[in-house]
């Protein structure tokens, strides 16, 4: 699969199902904890430089962000989890959110999970894996800033994040940069196959 980067547009920021946009695009969600790099994958997935706003702050995106991806299918960047510094009660608002849309919403036909590469996963990023095998949503792993590593441990560090998710046979992991490009087609081909 190749996307146009000129034809990858952001359609709207949604708190409830009532404006999740209407496209009947299959949708594929996006979830990492805060400050992983979602908005960088996102703009290396698209070709584009900023498409996605990358903050400084992490924990700043508060909404699901849907982007149109060349008409094929539509992006929906998922709030970053286990930032500590929000308060509880937006830790339940954003809870509730995230629910809502992965256990009602049709549209949707898989999710990239970004995980660090160079960590072992964290607390949250199992708990969000087993939520969405509870819901039998196919996962793509993606293990991010694969570039700060050398090349010869990344099947290391891919299997240490194999084993502490137990990673279901039919999910994938594949070991990903941003800033060098690297398995972006690999990604979008593991999108093609579930969309």
């Amino acid at each position: 699969m190749e996307l146009n980067p000129n034809k990858i547009e952001f359609l709207i920021s949604a708190v409830a199902k009532e404006q999740y946009p209407e496209t009947n695009l299959p949708e594929i969600a996006m979830a990492g904890r805060s400050n992983v790099g979602k908005s960088s994958f996102i703009n290396a997935i698209c070709g584009r430089k900023n498409i996605a706003r990358i903050s400084s702050k992490p924990g700043k995106t508060v909404t699901l962000n849907f982007y149109n991806a060349d008409n094929q299918f539509v992006f929906v960047d998922v709030p970053g989890y286990g930032y500590a510094k929000q308060s509880k009660k937006e830790r339940e608002k954003w809870a509730s959110m995230i629910e809502n849309y992965f256990i009602h919403r049709e549209m949707l036909h898989a999710c990239v999970q970004i995980i660090d590469l160079r960590h072992p996963p964290t607390n949250d990023d199992v708990l969000m894996y087993d939520f969405l095998k509870q819901l039998d949503i196919p996962t793509i792993v993606v293990a991010t800033k694969s570039d700060k590593l050398p090349k010869s441990k990344l099947q290391k560090h891919v299997s240490i994040i194999k084993k502490e998710l137990e990673l279901e046979p039919e999910d994938v992991i594949i070991p990903f940069s941003s800033t060098e490009k690297y398995n972006v087609d690999k990604v979008l081909d593991a999108i093609e196959e579930r969309i």
